[in-house]
C-alpha cells in the first residue's frame, strides 16, 4: 500500500463462528462454509431472490471503490469489486470456479452512500448476475441441484 492509500473498514459479521481459531470467521472457515464467510450479508437487499453482500463497510466509511459478494437464489456466491463510475460496466475480474461463479469488476451508477443506492445499484447489474449464474450452474450444477 502506498502512501496515498489506507485500510478501508472491513465489514465483518461478527455473528459467524469461525473453525477453531483465535481468527475472525472470513479468514478460518468453517469447513463447507461458502466463500466470503464472515462478512456482512445485507438481507434487506434482496432484488429477485439476490442478496448484497458487504466486505468493505462502506457504510461505517464512505468510499468511491471497493469489495461486495452476491448470493444467488441458491445460496451460491460471487465476489464484486466495485466503484462509481460513469459509463456503468460489468466485466470479469476471475472466472468461474466450482464454489464461486466468478468475480466481477462493476461500475456502478449511483454512489454507495445508502441502502437504497446500493440496492439500486443491485438492481443495475441484476441482467448480467443472472446471466452469470446460469451459466456456472448449467456448467458446475448441471444435474445435482446442490446448493453451495
Amino acid at each position: 500500500m502506498d502512501g496515498n492509500q489506507r485500510a478501508r473498514p472491513l465489514a465483518i459479521d461478527r455473528k459467524t463462528a469461525s473453525a477453531p481459531s483465535t481468527e475472525p470467521a472470513f479468514v478460518s472457515r468453517p469447513e463447507g462454509a461458502p466463500v466470503y464467510y464472515g462478512f456482512v450479508i445485507l438481507d434487506d437487499m434482496a432484488v429477485d431472490g439476490f442478496i448484497l453482500g458487504k466486505i468493505t463497510d462502506w457504510e461505517a466509511e464512505p468510499c468511491e471503490a471497493e469489495d461486495g459478494f452476491v448470493i444467488a437464489p441458491d445460496g451460491s456466491r460471487a465476489g464484486l469489486v466495485w466503484e462509481v463510475f460513469n459509463p456503468p460496466y460489468f466485466q470479469e475480474v476471475m472466472p468461474v470456479e466450482a464454489d464461486r461463479w466468478g468475480v466481477w469488476g462493476i461500475g456502478f451508477p449511483l454512489p454507495m452512500t445508502s441502502r437504497e443506492n446500493a440496492r439500486n445499484n443491485l438492481v443495475s447489474i441484476l441482467p448480467q448476475l443472472k446471466s452469470r449464474w446460469a451459466e456456472w450452474k448449467s456448467r458446475f450444477q448441471p444435474a445435482s441441484g446442490k446448493n453451495t
